[in-house]
């Protein structure tokens, strides 16, 4: 009886669920890994729990830094280690949350070898599919974020590959699983803006130097961005001062996408009433240089700030000034054109310290700072 409780509190120790708390989730990088008797071929995972905190299906790998496959060589970013989900694999793990609260989850992935790659990520009920055509990193790995309003008290986190290719190995890799409570953004004092400057979002994982990559909202029903949307076909890039050059605070918003990356917030205006929109475009010093041009849209006013990068940072401050037309206006900022960087990854202007103020006089029209 003795052992059979025991075997009961064991296996009662390994479903519980994880206490959130703003960083990596339990073995959320890998390191931990499984017994060499549950691997085959000393990679694919036998065994539903056999890497710890973890809970596996489908055609699963564990993979160390450096593996080969065929003529390529698979890299760790962080650590040693990671999983690659083959055909119809995933990974889940329960967390302890606050029910009715948001939170944002940020992991870093990388294709191997499937060009239409894409990964389901899900807290039930809600669900997302992250594409991965597109690669933004210079190292061939992109940090995703995809967040999720708690409905329950225990939710369950899971990461799907949903492919099918001829060979069943065919599939992301994924390491580096982290999470971050969000909180709604409080309206400041001379801002009609919340989250201007980008400072509420996602967890950058540690050590990480490629941003976060920030979905469009067609992908995700609640933004990792708090206050903002991402209204277009096209992730942007969520960028700290750590690693990137930031005209204001902490945070910074790069639009790698062109047109096809828009940044919303809607704000309640008065019909008739004049306002003014200031702002920040800048680059980010990550080697992305040349002519960009940010655009700003306010009801029916535009204006497109040309900015001169040289790659190393800097940035100029701009202003929209505007007459509102309804009791609610979108505040807009897109990229004109699509930037690369000398690697071929691509990147654009960065968008921060963005403010909203109403003025009494009649607007004198656009200018720049």
């Amino acid at each position: 009886m003795r052992r059979v409780a025991l075997l009961l509190l064991v296996c009662a120790a390994a479903h519980a669920a994880a206490v959130v708390t703003d960083g990596l989730l339990p073995n959320g990088n890998f390191e931990e890994g499984p017994p060499k008797s549950q691997l085959v071929n000393g990679t694919v995972v036998m065994g539903a729990r056999a890497i710890p905190q973890w809970e596996t299906s489908g055609f699963v790998e564990y993979i160390e830094s450096g593996h080969k496959q065929g003529d390529m060589l698979l890299v760790v970013p962080q650590g040693a280690y990671a999983v690659r989900l083959g055909n119809e694999a995933s990974i889940r793990q329960r967390l302890a949350v606050t029910r009715g609260s948001y939170y944002a989850i940020t992991f870093s992935a990388a294709r191997t070898c499937a060009q239409a790659e894409r990964l389901n990520v899900s807290v039930s009920p809600e669900w997302g599919v992250l594409p991965m055509q597109t690669i933004y990193g210079s190292n061939g790995w992109d940090s995703y974020a995809w967040a999720f309003k708690a409905k329950l008290d225990v939710v369950t986190l899971v990461i799907h590959n949903p492919g099918v290719e001829e060979d069943p190995a065919c599939g992301p890799l994924i390491d580096a699983v982290a999470v971050r409570a969000l909180y709604p953004p409080p309206l400041v004092r001379g801002n009609m803006l919340k989250n201007g400057g980008f400072e509420e979002g996602p967890y950058f994982l540690p050590n990480s130097s490629w941003g976060v990559l920030v979905p469009p909202n067609i992908e995700d029903d609640h933004s990792p961005l708090p206050a903002w949307m991402i209204v277009s076909s096209k992730a942007v890039k969520y960028v700290d001062s750590a690693h990137f050059a930031v005209p204001q605070g902490a945070r910074a918003v790069e639009l790698v996408g062109g047109r096809e990356s828009a940044l919303v917030q809607e704000v309640r205006t008065v019909p008739g009433w004049s306002y003014r929109l200031s702002f920040a475009v800048g680059d980010a010093a990550d080697g992305c240089a040349g002519s960009m041009i940010a655009e700003a849209y306010a009801a029916r006013a535009t204006v497109k700030v040309p900015y001169e990068s040289k790659g190393t940072g800097g940035y100029k401050r701009a202003v929209l000034d505007f007459t509102a037309i309804a009791n609610s206006t979108r505040v807009v900022f897109q990229s004109t054109f699509y930037h690369m960087k000398a690697d071929g990854t691509l990147c654009g202007p960065v968008i921060d310290d963005a403010s909203l103020v109403s003025v009494r006089k009649k607007p004198a029209g656009r200018r720049l700072l």
